[in-house]
Formats: C-alpha cells, sequence, structure tokens
C-alpha cells in the first residue's frame, strides 16, 4: 500500500472496526489505535447476554427509538439498515435469527465467533492494529498525540470512534471530551443511560428477591407506558422496561412510576376474579390462585403497607402498583451513555467542523437508544457513514 499516510480510526469497538472493514476493502491503509491490551472489550461483554445486534421491527418505527437524536440518525440508518447488518454479519460466516421478542442474534449466541471472523478479514485486508496506544490529542502542528512510547501520527484521515462514558473499565471513559473542547468542539455533558434506579426496599423485600424478574408487566410514567420485564435488584430496579424511559426517569427523579401487573386484564376482569375467591382463601393465596402472581409480585403489593382488602381498590393497586425511584445509578452503573459531541459540531458526514479531515462516529456522538438492538445497529450505521464520507472526500487517495 506504499508509505502514503494511513486512515487512523482511534478506537477498536463496532463503528471503529466496521469503518476499517470498508476503508480497507477500498484498498486504503488503515491503522487502528486502541487504548486497552485488546480490542472490542465492550462488544464482547454485551455478547455474554446473547449479542443482540439489532432489531427486526420496520425501519420507521425503528427510527423512533432514538428520540430527539432521529433526524440527525436517519440517514446513516437509511444508510446502513438492519437488513444490511444482518447481511453484513452473514458474510464473516455468522448466521443469524430473529428472536419471539423481534430481536436479532448471531445464532452463536455470543460475540466472540463474529469478532474473530471480523479481525481475521482485516488482517487480510492489511489493517494494523497498535493497542496499548492511548490517544490524548494533537501536537502543536496537527498530528495526532499519543502517551508514549507512541510516536505521533499524521494520517491522511482521522475517525474517533472512542465510544461514551459507560462501563469505563472497557475503555469507555469519555476521557476525550478534555482533548476535543480544546479545539472548540462542542460537548454534551454526559449523562447514564440504559441504568438502573435506586429504590428504598424494605430490608426483608430485598433480602428476598433481588436478583428476581418481574415478567410480563406494562411501566408507566405519566403518559408513557411500556411493555417488557424489569429485575429487582439490591440496589433498587432495572431491566429492558426501565431502561426504555430511563431517558426521562433519569431527568424527573426523584419519581414515582407505575407498575401494571396484569396488562392483559381490565381492572373490572381483575376484580372479578377476586371477587370469586373461595372463603378459606388467604390473599396471597388468592393472587396466586385467581390471577397467576408470583411470591413476588406478591409482595410488592405489600411494599407500601397491608394492600386493600376490597377487590376494586386491590384491582386499582394491581394495575398500577407505585414504585418511588430515588436517583439514577452513575455512569460506571449504566449499559450506555448519552451526551457527547453535538450534532451541530458535526456536518452531515460526521466530519468535526472545528478539525478538518477528523470525522467521528458511534457512541461519541449525543445520541441514546434503549437496549433491544438499537445501540449496536446505530454504532455499527455511524461507523459507516463515516467511513462512506471518507473514502468520497478523497483525502485518503493514494
Amino acid at each position: 500500500m506504499g508509505d502514503e499516510p494511513p486512515i487512523a480510526i482511534i478506537g477498536a469497538g463496532p463503528a471503529g472496526l466496521i469503518a476499517a472493514d470498508i476503508l480497507s476493502a477500498a484498498g486504503k491503509r488503515v491503522v487502528i489505535y486502541e487504548r486497552m491490551p485488546s480490542v472490542a472489550r465492550k462488544f464482547l461483554m454485551a455478547g455474554r447476554g446473547g449479542l443482540n445486534l439489532t432489531h427486526s421491527e420496520p425501519l420507521t418505527q425503528l427510527l423512533k427509538r432514538y428520540g430527539e437524536a432521529q433526524p440527525h440518525l436517519q440517514p446513516m440508518l437509511d444508510g446502513f439498515t438492519p437488513d444490511d447488518l444482518i447481511a453484513w454479519v452473514n458474510g464473516l460466516g455468522q448466521d443469524t435469527f430473529i428472536g419471539s421478542s423481534g430481536r436479532v442474534f448471531p445464532k452463536a449466541m455470543k460475540a466472540s465467533p463474529l469478532l474473530r471472523a471480523l479481525l481475521q478479514r482485516l488482517a487480510i485486508q492489511g489493517v494494523a492494529f497498535k493497542t496499548n496506544a492511548t490517544w490524548i490529542g494533537w501536537t502543536e502542528d496537527g498530528a495526532l498525540r499519543f502517551a508514549a512510547p507512541e510516536p505521533p501520527l499524521k494520517p491522511s484521515a482521522t475517525l474517533l470512534a472512542l465510544g461514551g462514558a459507560s462501563w469505563p473499565r472497557l475503555g469507555s471513559n469519555g476521557f476525550w471530551r478534555e482533548a476535543l473542547e480544546t479545539r472548540g468542539v462542542a460537548i454534551r455533558p454526559f449523562a447514564p443511560a440504559n441504568v438502573g434506579f435506586n429504590v428504598a426496599w424494605t430490608p426483608h423485600f430485598r433480602a428476598r428477591f433481588a436478583g428476581q424478574p418481574l415478567k410480563t408487566i406494562a411501566l408507566r410514567h405519566h403518559d408513557r407506558e411500556v411493555r417488557g420485564e424489569a429485575m429487582i435488584t439490591e440496589y433498587g430496579i432495572e431491566g429492558g422496561a426501565i431502561y426504555a424511559l430511563s431517558s426521562e426517569l433519569r431527568v424527573a427523579a426523584p419519581t414515582t412510576i407505575h407498575i401494571d401487573l396484569r396488562p392483559a386484564l381490565s381492572p373490572n376482569d381483575i376484580a372479578d376474579k377476586l371477587e370469586r375467591t373461595k372463603s378459606g382463601d388467604t390473599l396471597s393465596s388468592a393472587l396466586r390462585k385467581r390471577l397467576g402472581l408470583t411470591p413476588l409480585a406478591i409482595a410488592l403489593l405489600h411494599e407500601n403497607g397491608a394492600p386493600p382488602r376490597g377487590p376494586r381498590a386491590l384491582a386499582a393497586l394491581i394495575k398500577a402498583m407505585p414504585i418511588r425511584l430515588i436517583a439514577a445509578r452513575t455512569l460506571e452503573r449504566a449499559i450506555s451513555s448519552a451526551g457527547g459531541v453535538r450534532w451541530d459540531a458535526v456536518g452531515e458526514d460526521l466530519q468535526l467542523r472545528a478539525i478538518p479531515n477528523t470525522y467521528v462516529a458511534g457512541e461519541m456522538l449525543d445520541w441514546e437508544a434503549p437496549t433491544g438492538g438499537y445501540l449496536l445497529q446505530a454504532s455499527f450505521a455511524t461507523g459507516v457513514h463515516a467511513a462512506r464520507a471518507i473514502l468520497r472526500c478523497g483525502c485518503a487517495d493514494r
């Protein structure tokens, strides 16, 4: 590939790796710098739960999952759709399947086979990796600056794909913020996303039920409702239904959510079933036999004091069990982060307005989404978008 300056990709997560694939497949010389001893650590951790790659719902619905960032992300998701991501994964020899929830997974149900296949292809395409290489900003003459012993580099183009500020032990700690702000790049402060919330459970409830799930529930906060599952923890509550509302809950906390323990039944249905309780049944027995409530759900009804005895009043509580959320957990405990490089700091091609030939992709950008495949989908899509922009700009032409 000659002695021309390489394209430098800073960060070896999903966005950086897929960008390297596209650029090197086009014949470009690419060097990936990663400050950790090995690549894609957060990606591998995500794969422990099955590696939810993307979601199979219609693209119009998928786009809505990105909230305020939808207008900015739409061109990128139009350009690299869930179908495109599935085809890319299949092209690496990894078959996929759609789960009952519509989520898409590799059949291997973990990240390591996909990562190995991608790294093998990148090696064939000539991509070089430099691990334990910490990028710390720019020199006075504009070269990329690294912690010793890595020398400065003036690349033909730079793609920053350093992740957000969650899971710092895996490499995403937002350390890059100061370097960009000193060069005039506007950054929105980080906040935890897809995160659990502290709840003041009673000691007995915490000791008995921490680690148990609430399944097939509906969770409401003001006029928003989501269906799914939640997990009781020692500190409070987490899980998919909580994560889907975490962007508004973290701003509102302390706040109260309401859990519908039987969303498929109306209040009248529940009351009618309770009215048929046998005279000798205890309240717990009636709730278990008539409504199929689990011991966890029954215990929740007692967390705010003795539940009402009348069928109508008890039905109302079952349909709207209040839980007081004290505060969101910290960034270190969040699955992902909100905040990052503001959209007005980059052009439509994801090039930083303040720094020529420097692009941004992945969770460094100011967007957030719930779990369900949306995080990886947008990370990959922004990496693809930035790589295509670098190819179009001609700055890396030999």
